[in-house]
């Protein structure tokens, strides 16, 4: 019997395609925005994740995705209350993280008080 060969490249690509890892659909950086504010990220992190007096720096300059998605599922509780799948989804994890790759870096001679 004489069966075909299959790479392991062609069987991760069908698993991401069955379990939906790195589908077509892309993050959306404007609902990311919408995001960071309804789930509260941006009382501690800022309006725009550039770290606030609780927060860390999350913007611009995001880290990878999948720190990011680390960082909130398993935060120490002191430092920031972990957030389950359940509560953040993948998606919205993806959609936070590409509204924070977005924001412009900020160049000091552009900011009015650091002038006088």
């Amino acid at each position: 019997m004489n069966l075909p060969t299959i790479s392991a490249a062609a069987i991760a690509s069908i698993a991401c395609t069955v379990l939906g890892v790195g589908g077509a659909s892309a993050a959306d950086a404007k609902k990311g925005q919408q995001l960071f504010i309804t789930y509260g990220c941006y009382a501690c992190h800022g309006y725009n994740g550039q770290g606030a007096n609780v927060g860390v720096k999350l913007a611009p300059d995001p880290m990878a995705a999948d720190a990011l998605a680390n960082y909130i599922r398993n935060s120490a509780s002191a430092m920031m209350p972990p957030y389950s799948e359940k509560l953040v989804s993948n998606a919205d994890v993806a959609d936070i993280h590409a509204w924070l790759a977005s924001q412009p870096k900020l160049d000091p001679k552009n900011i009015p008080l650091l002038k006088e």
